[in-house]
């Protein structure tokens, strides 16, 4: 990683003019939800992908097709259903009967912006047909394999799984998700200028703000985001207090089936130095650390039929973690 302070902060300078931009034109489309246009933008640069959870109506798939809308790069969408086929997801074989010859098309996952509308809705076997994709940026169609396009990352989209007609994520799946991130219902002020702006006949146009050229630099300059070894022991410290937490004096053992994987660290080091080039800074911080443990660490820990019984949450083990753990 290049230490060169000075350097890297001029180039964080720079890439801030970029992300300000986007920012600027999907703010005309999505009132509010400032937290989920920023951790669309630290998977979006990270590589990462993101799933995003929230009651149907409040804006999920429109701040997704307007993010996209403003990177040049192709899209595709898939709406999950109960009666998809794995088929639908990544492609088939067709068979020509003019010379006997089998040849594959594609399905919609061969797209840089893969939105999957209300993933949950359909049944385990399609939503595994995504596992090889994401992790892997390849799919299997009969003997081959074909390379996805670069970049490539999953917008999902998905109903709390108390909503009729879901089927909760396999944790394979869920895992490989970089962000878990959760939206709510707007405060008045913000349903005003909801109410206001879409109660008219007026058209919202959204301009492309960023290239290829343009988020392979971002990818670049986050290499150059410093992380002290200190933060990085406090990133190891809050993931693997997850797992052990007896070792850290914490007494939520009976609360955890299973503790966040080795892709939380990875994930929470590159979400957390991404967090710092948003906010103009060529350094990563603990609160950068902070601010992003609950969307990377949410859905990584199982929590015990116990800790059901009490009305206990991931996102409140996360957040007691957060306050016994001695910051650096």
């Amino acid at each position: 990683m290049n230490h060169d302070m000075p350097a890297a902060t001029e180039r964080v300078r720079k890439i801030g003019t970029l992300i300000e931009s986007v920012r600027q034109e999907v703010s005309k489309v999505i009132v509010g939800q400032e937290k989920l246009l920023d951790r669309m933008l630290i998977a979006l640069i990270t590589g990462g992908h993101i799933l995003v959870e929230g009651v149907p109506g409040l804006a999920k798939t429109t701040a997704i097709k307007t993010l996209a809308r403003t990177l040049g790069l192709k899209f595709g969408r898939i709406s999950f259903t109960p009666d998809l086929l794995p088929a639908d997801v990544i492609g088939t074989m067709i068979y020509n009967p003019k010379d006997g010859s089998f040849a594959p098309r594609k399905g919609p996952v061969f797209a840089n912006l893969l939105l999957a509308d209300e993933i949950n809705r359909a049944p385990a076997k399609v939503q595994s047909a995504l596992l090889e994709a994401m992790q892997e940026h390849q799919v299997t169609i009969g003997e081959a394999t074909y390379p996805l396009p670069e970049p490539f990352m999953v917008m999902a989209t998905q109903n709390p799984i108390e909503q009729e007609g879901t089927y909760p994520l396999p944790e394979a799946q869920i895992d490989r998700f970089m962000l878990k991130c959760r939206v709510y219902h707007p405060g008045k002020d913000d349903e005003r200028r909801i109410m206001n702006r879409f109660t008219r006949k007026t058209e919202i146009t959204v301009s492309q703000q960023l290239s290829a050229h343009d988020l392979a630099e971002m990818r670049d300059v986050l290499d150059q985001i410093y992380c002290d070894e200190k933060v990085a022991d406090y990133i190891l410290d809050i993931v693997f207090a997850t797992r052990s937490p007896k070792d850290y004096k914490l007494d939520i053992e009976h609360q955890i089936e299973y503790g966040a994987s080795p892709r939380a660290s990875l994930y929470l080091n590159l979400a957390a130095r991404a967090n710092a080039m948003l906010h103009g800074r060529a350094y990563a911080t603990p609160q950068d650390v902070k601010e992003i443990a609950h969307d990377v660490l949410r859905h990584r820990i199982i929590v015990t039929y116990e800790a059901e019984a009490e009305e206990v949450t991931s996102d409140d083990i996360v957040s007691r973690i957060l306050r016994e753990i001695p910051v650096p």
